[in-house]
């Protein structure tokens, strides 16, 4: 009985000893957390989407704690609203940045792009494109699979069934970049709102020369360069046979999108052009 008891007791005094030790270890290399975090964190929407370019909410908010200043700091999803509330807790001046939109650089339907062949394989996008081109002549253009749908948390974005396109739900879209990283092809792009939700953009990212580009998608960017020549303010430039459109140079003037010929160049959310009616001709009268 009594070396049962010597036995615990011996077992307690290392484990009181070893409590003490981790105590006194923890004590020495103990951080402590900036009080303004917490805050911080609240303030964000809590989403996680790794939008701002962190993995999390609370690494983005120990980044803008730590930060001098927050200028190149955005959060996407909560807008200007969240990073008002953000500099007011903070004590700094937060830069102002435009809402952004996902945008699908792809008009490439089964009508423009006819499939040639069927796809039998995984469900997924980033598979096909380890596999094969696609199922059409453009080896450039949208799968159809749906990875961009499956991760957005948003439930901003959807393949069309008939069309096989994905479409933005604009309402939802908060320019998280989820959906633009899953794209194996790299169709779709965050672009300026713009203002009344208004957007020029060139939706093709064939690189085939004219011709062959043509052939594949009936809606294709042949690079005629007639968007270029016909912009007044330098915002179109022609690179691997595709225009390309700087929404930070284009002022909408929409002079770009009557000279395309395939009509790849998209405008969203505009007014329908005005109608020129004719003038009327006035009869000579005799006097």
């Amino acid at each position: 009985m009594n070396m049962i008891l010597m036995a615990v007791g011996i077992l307690g005094a290392v484990g009181a000893s070893g409590a003490t030790i981790l105590y006194f270890i923890g004590q020495k290399f103990k951080v402590d957390e900036d009080p303004r975090i917490e805050p911080v964190q609240e303030a964000l929407p809590g989403v996680n989407c790794g939008a701002c370019g962190f993995p999390g909410c609370n690494a983005f908010a120990i980044a803008l704690v730590e930060a001098d200043t927050l200028e190149g700091l955005n959060c996407p999803v909560g807008g200007a609203e969240t990073m008002a509330s953000v500099s007011t807790i903070l004590g700094k001046t937060a830069s102002k940045s435009a809402k952004k939109i996902a945008v699908v650089r792809c008009n490439g339907t089964c009508e423009n792009r006819p499939r040639k062949n069927e796809y039998d394989g995984a469900s997924n996008c980033s598979i096909a494109a380890q596999l094969y081109g696609g199922d059409t002549d453009c080896s450039f253009g949208c799968y159809g699979l749906g990875d961009c749908e499956a991760v957005c948390p948003f439930d901003a974005i959807h393949v069309n069934p008939i069309t096989l396109i994905p479409e933005v739900d604009e309402e939802k879209c908060t320019a998280c970049n989820k959906c633009v990283v899953a794209c194996p092809k790299n169709l779709i792009e965050l672009r300026k709102q713009g203002p009344k939700s208004r957007r020029i953009f060139v939706s093709c990212m064939n690189q085939d020369k004219g011709a062959a580009a043509k052939r594949s998608c009936e809606v294709a960017c042949i690079a005629c360069g007639k968007c270029v020549k016909a912009c007044p303010f330098e915002a179109i430039t022609m690179e691997n046979n595709l225009a390309y459109i700087d929404d930070d140079k284009c002022r909408l003037c929409r002079k770009c999108v009557p000279v395309c010929p395939t009509g790849s160049i998209w405008e969203l959310n505009f007014p329908p052009p005005r109608i020129k009616e004719p003038k009327a001709e006035t009869a000579d009268v005799e006097a």
